[in-house]
């Protein structure tokens, strides 16, 4: 499908649209979270190390990237495809979802021009449907392509923030109806995602503002901490793509999870902690939480051996 006209920036400045995506994406996350509240799953406890995260801080969060770092491959591609079970478009479209699915998983980086083409084909799809239809959906495609793809690692990370009492937030450039349902089954605060247009619940096919990628990911963390009265350098941020190093690089506790080869080399020039969880390789820095302890080595190892079992 031909990209979108409005996509392309023409009179706003390429950061007022990050602005715009940043505080609609954590307008919607703040939302969700206080709908959910009541009603999110406790989960089990994990042994932490007391100094990080620390037991109690009410200004600090924990800000978690999705694709690659959550969760193996892309959201918006496992998206598709169950969309694609449901008859919300053709298999020529499905193909294309799947080639970049497929690349995303070999290459290990977002690239650009598959992720534009992507946004496109979705919000093409959408467009006309009823937001609390695509809600419902995504229920069910989180059950049949996303549940078996979450980092062990990376969710006993999570839970160590949880288990102190902070606040855990995804940031990632899928929908935010699908980032929310992740969120909740993880059991995790909310979560900032891109924002598409809506009137009278039903889509229009237009963004608010970006997509929330690069910047504009940062710009949400920054409303969002502002609204929470959270102190950023109190926070922590997870990611594996150099394309997030503006969101990392505003909290006091950056982590670069299953990087890519830039964020790999900018977190050690930057000496910032390190975990793959592709390899079940250590972390290259010590002083990551303990909660990933015995859930990071096993979830690690797990991982391989299933990726192992797959390509045999």
């Amino acid at each position: 499908m031909a990209a979108l006209g409005w996509l392309t920036p023409r009179r706003r400045s390429a950061t007022a649209r990050s602005v715009l995506a940043g505080e609609a994406s954590a307008e919607a996350a703040r939302k969700s979270s206080q709908e959910a509240q009541e009603t999110a799953p406790v989960l089990e406890t994990a042994d932490r190390e007391p100094e990080f995260p620390v037991l109690g801080d009410d200004k600090a969060a924990a800000f978690f990237d999705l694709d690659n770092t959550v969760m193996q491959g892309a959201a918006l591609f496992h998206f598709g495809r169950g969309l694609y079970k449901r008859k919300f478009f053709e298999t020529r479209d499905l193909a294309r979802f799947a080639w970049q699915q497929a690349w995303f998983r070999l290459a290990g980086v977002e690239d650009p021009e598959h992720m534009q083409e992507a946004r496109d084909s979705a919000l093409s799809i959408v467009k006309g449907h009823r937001v609390a239809e695509l809600e419902t959906i995504g229920e069910e495609i989180y059950d049949e392509y996303m549940a078996d793809r979450i980092w062990p690692g990376t969710r006993a990370l999570a839970q160590a923030h949880l288990d102190a009492g902070q606040k855990v937030w995804l940031v990632t450039a899928a929908p935010v109806e699908i980032a929310q349902v992740i969120a909740r089954r993880l059991g995790l605060t909310g979560a900032l995602g891109t924002v598409a247009e809506s009137v009278g619940g039903v889509y229009t096919g237009k963004l608010v503002g970006e997509p929330l990628h690069g910047p504009a990911k940062a710009e949400a963390v920054r409303a969002l901490a502002s609204a929470e009265g959270l102190d950023l350098s109190r926070c922590a941020a997870y990611s594996d793509s150099h394309n997030d190093i503006p969101m990392l690089s505003l909290v006091g506790h950056p982590y670069a999870i299953n990087p890519d080869a830039k964020l790999r080399r900018h977190a050690r020039e930057k000496d910032w902690r390190l975990r793959d969880y592709r390899t079940g390789r250590k972390a290259a820095k010590v002083g990551i939480p303990a909660a990933a302890g015995v859930g990071a080595v096993a979830g690690g190892t797990a991982a391989a051996i299933a990726l192992s079992r797959r390509r045999r």
